[in-house]
């Protein structure tokens, strides 16, 4: 089983049949790893472009393409690449698809990823383009739902925190709209809600939502996703500093709840340390399946499929 794509922007180009079979290629890769890794993809490279600051997504997409045999070469940081000399996207992914055989960005500035996938002659993937999409870490949230709720039809989520500028949840939402009978309760300050570009789709789709800024309307769904409050999508700091700190979840909200609670990380206090030991603290499992996630779409990008 393959997928339509070549480029990966945004998880609204995806079909039921793609995110089916990244979610199954990413099981197959499960095994993999269990095994130590193969070198289905020796002598392949990956460019890791980074010029947005990146824990999990750059390690994992490294990891996941050493883990099958395959190469990294990178660049980080706007201020240590050609494009702080005036250098465009387009003229840098042309030069650097001269050096690689998959290309994953991330970038600041929203629509970035399709300016680069527009250009590039070697598979494009976006690593997140500023508040726009990030489709990978949308497929691996999706795959942590599968496995921890058994389940991705009918499933009951809850977005709490900064959902205007939060990719995460952006990208999530359409994927999850795939899917049957899904229901979304929207958790925020009224100054970070869910914007149009995701409500709109839900009455498109008629997907049933709800909006509230009460932390407590998530604890019966199946999942719970918290997001950090943003700084780096602040123009005034005051905002963000009035913002900050407005939804702390603790142990003591989970006391008798099944509720799984996801993050994509960094957190920066919305979630109290006594949650870890929760058996529903999912968020660092989440992370972990970065990598499966990451080798089946490079595996699939790049080995014919």
């Amino acid at each position: 089983m393959g997928v339509s794509f070549r480029h990966l922007t945004s998880t609204k180009q995806l079909s039921r049949g793609d995110t089916d079979a990244v979610l199954a290629r990413a099981a197959e890769m499960e095994n993999v790893l269990a095994a130590g890794g193969d070198d289905r993809l020796k002598g392949k490279i990956l460019a890791a472009l980074f010029y947005e600051p990146s824990t999990r997504t750059r390690l994992s997409f490294e990891s996941a393409m050493l883990r099958l045999g395959g190469s990294v070469i990178s660049a980080e940081g706007i201020q240590f690449s050609s494009m702080y000399k005036g250098e465009t996207i387009e003229d840098t992914i042309m030069m650097v698809s001269g050096y690689s055989d998959i290309i994953a960005m991330r970038h600041p500035e929203a629509g970035s990823a399709d300016r680069a996938a527009a250009i590039s002659p070697v598979p494009f993937v976006n690593a997140g383009d500023g508040p726009g999409q990030h489709p990978t870490q949308a497929l691996l949230d999706l795959y942590t739902i599968q496995k921890e709720c058994g389940k991705l039809d009918g499933i009951r989520i809850a977005m709490a925190g900064d959902l205007r500028y939060g990719r995460t949840v952006h990208s999530l939402s359409f994927l999850l709209g795939l899917y049957k009978n899904a229901s979304f309760t929207l958790i925020s300050p009224k100054e970070l809600t869910m914007p149009e570009k995701v409500t709109g789709f839900f009455k498109e789709k008629g997907i049933a939502y709800d909006e509230t800024g009460d932390l407590e309307a998530g604890l019966g769904c199946d999942v719970l996703y918290m997001t950090r409050i943003q700084r780096e999508r602040f123009a005034d700091h005051s905002e963000y500093e009035r913002l900050n700190g407005v939804y702390t979840l603790t142990a003591k909200h989970l006391k008798s709840r099944k509720v799984v609670v996801m993050h994509p990380l960094p957190r920066v206090g919305e979630i109290s340390a006594d949650v870890d030991a929760l058996p529903n603290a999912a968020y660092f499992r989440q992370a972990k399946n970065g990598v499966p996630v990451r080798m089946a779409l490079l595996d699939l990008l790049l080995s014919g499929q």
